[in-house]
């Protein structure tokens, strides 16, 4: 498939990992062994099976590892965070590279395989300036959880985990236009999620729900013992 072949994707792979640091070390979140492979690679074979070709990963703690790992990489570039700006800051530092019509941006501590041909081509003909990949989970409370409505987000609500049971929550994934990245250097703050997606106006930002999806977020040491299972190269 080739279907995102000339749109740029944003990895954000610039986490303390604090939570698992205590399993990890030194070696960084999105390097973590995986079924003898980092993560980061599972991620970036992924994205070729897509036809992705340019790559920017936006980097901070322990970013020297991950630069000495994809160097040499063709459509990979990295770019370095003086200091923890947030998943917003880490994508307006970046701004200057990411040029395409539309932008994929993915949390690089999260295992999603959904189709994200289907996911573009909804972003396409819903036309809105920015869409969300949606999952279906049994709970809630580790995510952020959206409500749709005729496949547009009535609301958005960051991370609380008093906020339990099954429900939608957004897969860390998002595509937006070139508008859409404008507006988000014109918000103050740091959070794509509270600072802008739970900002917009209803009905603004497309919902696409995947139906069947793999998925498992690596940034708790429960969930990072649990991905082997779920991720490629399973036993």
């Amino acid at each position: 498939m080739t279907c995102l072949r000339g749109i740029d994707v944003a990895i954000l792979a610039g986490g303390m990992g604090t939570r698992i640091s205590s399993i990890l070390g030194d070696t960084p979140k999105a390097l973590a062994p995986i079924n003898d492979k980092p993560y980061l690679d599972h991620l970036l074979d992924w994205f070729a099976g897509f036809g992705v070709d340019n790559i920017v990963l936006c980097l901070g703690h322990l970013s020297d590892s991950i630069v000495a790992h994809v160097a040499g990489r063709q459509g990979i570039s990295c770019v370095v965070e003086p200091e923890p700006l947030g998943t917003g800051g880490a994508i307006k530092f970046a701004r200057d590279q990411l040029g395409s019509d539309d932008v994929l941006i993915i949390n690089g501590d999260t295992w999603l395989d959904a189709d994200l041909c289907q996911f573009y081509a909804s972003h396409k003909k819903q036309g809105c300036p920015a869409s969300i990949l949606c999952l279906s989970v049994d709970d809630v409370s580790r995510y952020g959880s959206v409500q749709i409505d005729d496949e547009k987000i009535t609301m958005f609500f960051e991370k609380d985990p008093s906020k339990t049971g099954p429900g939608l929550i957004s897969a860390g994934a998002y595509l937006f236009s070139q508008s859409a990245l404008d507006q988000l250097m014109l918000t103050e703050g740091g959070s794509i999620e509270k600072d802008f997606l739970q900002t917009r106006p209803p009905g603004s930002i497309h919902g696409f729900v995947a139906r069947s999806a793999n998925f498992i977020d690596i940034g708790t040491p429960e969930s990072l013992s649990q991905a082997s299972a779920v991720m490629p190269g399973r036993s």
